[in-house]
This record gives C-alpha cells, sequence and structure tokens, in this order.
C-alpha cells in the first residue's frame, strides 16, 4: 500500500521538510535539476548524463517535475521534435540545496566509501 502523503505541510515543525523531499524524491529528479543547474538541455542530452536511466523513467522524472513547477519544457514545432528543459524560477530556487547536498555528498561519500573498503 502506497504511503499517505501530506496535501498541506502545516501539520509540524518538520514538514515543509517533507514537502521539499516529496518534491525532489525519485531516483533521477535531484540529479536532473543538478545536471539542468547548468543550462538548457534537451531529453537526449540528459539521458546522456544519466547512462542508467531508462528512457521511460527518464520521461516520468520530467514530468514530476515539470507538474510540480520546477521545470519547463518548451516544445518546438519541428521535425523532428526538438524538446527542451530548463530550471523555472521555483527551480531556481532549489540550487542552494541542490548545492548543499551535493556539498555533503562530497565530503561524506568519498570517507564512507573509504571506511567500508577498510573494513
Amino acid at each position: 500500500m502506497p504511503r499517505v502523503r501530506h496535501k498541506t505541510f502545516d501539520c509540524s515543525a518538520g514538514c515543509p521538510v517533507e514537502g521539499v523531499l516529496n518534491l525532489i524524491d525519485g531516483k533521477w529528479k535531484g540529479v536532473i535539476l543538478y545536471h539542468l543547474m547548468s543550462g538548457t538541455l534537451r531529453f537526449n542530452e540528459i539521458r546522456r548524463k544519466l547512462v542508467n536511466v531508462t528512457q521511460r523513467m527518464l520521461t516520468n522524472q520530467l514530468r514530476e517535475l515539470e507538474a510540480d513547477g520546477l521545470i519547463i519544457r518548451k516544445v518546438y514545432a519541428e521535425v523532428p521534435p526538438k524538446v527542451e528543459y530548463s530550471l523555472s524560477e521555483r527551480g531556481r530556487s532549489l540550487e542552494p540545496v541542490i548545492n548543499a547536498l551535493k556539498a555533503w555528498g562530497d565530503a561524506n561519500l568519498a570517507v564512507d566509501k573509504i571506511d567500508v573498503e577498510a573494513a
């Protein structure tokens, strides 16, 4: 049974944290946002950066990010179709959060890997 998510995030002091995590949860969403911080990318450019993602999963994650207002999808009337993705203003506002996650990962994940290998 899927877990029930709050419709509003005013239930406790931690609910806004849950709300943010709800927006960026998913295996690829944070990474997609990170790559879009450097600028507009087409679908296949994103897919090349995320070598282990399936086309279906990438499409779903992009749709969810768009529905949440974090990215902008621009379709050009061309053959073949050209679709570009970029961060919205709301998505741009997550840059400090994404950068903080990257910094934490740089500082801590390499240490964990060394500790695991040493054990």
